[in-house]
């Protein structure tokens, strides 16, 4: 698109900073909205798949982002009781030398946030956007204090899965709430735990704990870990009136190795409770409208893949732009190009969340006994590692992105190498 165009983005997380940067060095004039009295991350910590450190590095912030993570090359998880291996992906049983990136959420919002600044690209906080107007030609937002802001040529809904403008969407849906949510913590990291690993333990699908090393917040900063544990956000209030004390004993009776980990917890306020619900939106998009991320597409994070999504989702909006001659056909070249990646991974999230975090006995005891074993015969090992990478079908090309050389990564990409860690094996 030839066109300069005015466009509104509706909330300053990973999804909306990534398409700001897009859209900005695409030549178009942005503006982000963001409710809060300031731009702030929410959450413990993620992995960055391939997937999403390969938008980064088309937006040339992979070397920030390696200085702050943790390479992860498994995931490793096994039942409390019995010890018996339930789950084990190895981004090793792919070719091309893939590897994931764990950060704390602070750490990605950091470096996005910092290249939205030095853009010049406009944030204007505690706006409040709970609605839109759309006609032919342009759109307009609209405030809780009844405030219209515009006109925009393109509104961009980054506002997560609580977002107020998804209803605008050609064929609108709101999420599900799941049965099980999570209790997350960012804490000092500790050793004891192999450095380049996500470690899970289960019980059944009703428990299931994890520890993930999540490098630092700034480089030279402290090393830290994540640690989440599961349960019905409808029970939080039971656990908490039973007493911090009786829930440590409850998580080290299940795992005493993260003893040194939970004992830095000294209270309820220092967990955030997480919910998650699921839905996929048919078409991503409306009258003048662009919808991305969470609020386009939300799920459990069994496989994590959220934010990999969001920044997918941001890259394919201006590719799409970019190659269109009108807001309309780039609308529908958006939705296109993400259309089977999305619908795949939702699919495979909302199929194997259930093995891992629900009531039923007899789907864990299925997964522990025959899954686990499959999973080790070829092409099982490929293709879990795939799922878990977000590379099962091919997402780069519909974006006009190129996969990044892993294998260039060895020594650092223009300088940059992962930060060396201490930690047990």
């Amino acid at each position: 698109m030839r066109a300069s165009l005015d466009i509104a983005i509706v909330g300053a997380g990973p999804a909306g900073l990534a398409a700001a940067l897009h859209l900005d060095r695409a030549g178009h004039r942005v503006t982000v909205f963001e409710r809060f009295d300031a731009p702030k991350p929410v959450g413990s910590g993620l992995i960055l798949q391939p997937t999403g450190l390969t938008v980064l590095a088309g937006l040339g912030l992979l070397d920030a982002m390696l200085l702050r993570g943790a390479r992860i090359d498994r995931l490793y998880g096994v039942d409390a009781k019995s010890g018996r291996t339930v789950l084990d992906v190895q981004y090793g049983a792919l070719k091309g030398g893939r590897f994931g990136l764990a950060v704390h959420r602070a750490a990605l919002f950091g470096v996005l946030h910092e290249a939205v600044a030095r853009a010049g690209i406009s944030i204007e906080t505690s706006r409040d956007v709970s609605d839109m107007e759309a006609g032919a030609s342009s759109a307009f937002l609209m405030t809780g204090e009844g405030r219209r802001i515009g006109p925009f040529d393109l509104v961009v809904d980054a506002s997560g899965a609580r977002s107020a403008l998804r209803r605008h969407a050609e064929r609108p849906c709101e999420p599900k709430p799941l049965a099980y949510g999570a209790f997350w913590a960012s804490l000092d990291w500790r050793g004891g735990f192999a450095a380049d690993r996500l470690a899970q333990r289960y019980d059944r699908a009703s428990v299931m704990a994890g520890v993930l090393p999540i490098g630092r917040v700034e480089p030279g900063g402290r090393d830290m870990a994540a640690f989440f544990w599961s349960l019905k956000p409808s029970d939080a209030e039971k656990v908490k009136a039973a007493g911090l004390r009786a829930w440590k004993d409850r998580v080290l009776a299940c795992w005493p190795e993260t003893e040194a980990l939970v004992e830095q917890i000294d209270g309820f306020d220092s967990l955030t409770l997480a919910r998650y619900g699921h839905h996929t939106l048919k078409r991503p998009a409306g009258r003048r409208l662009a919808v991305i991320g969470d609020a386009a597409h939300s799920t459990s994070p069994q496989l994590g893949q959220g934010a990999n999504m969001a920044l997918l989702d941001a890259a394919a909006l201006a590719h799409a732009l970019a190659k269109t001659s009108s807001v309309e056909e780039a609308l529908d070249g958006y939705c296109r190009s993400r259309r089977r990646h999305v619908r795949l991974f939702q699919a495979l999230s909302r199929a194997f969340t259930p093995f891992y975090q629900s009531d039923s006995v007899l789907l864990p005891f299925i997964r522990d006994r025959f899954v686990a074993t499959a999973a080790r015969i070829p092409p099982a090992p490929q293709l879990l590692a795939a799922m878990v990478a977000g590379t099962m079908v091919e997402p780069f090309a519909p974006l006009g992105l190129q996969e990044i050389d892993w294998h260039g990564l060895t020594g650092g990409v223009a300088g940059a190498k992962v930060a060396p860690r201490s930690g047990g094996q």
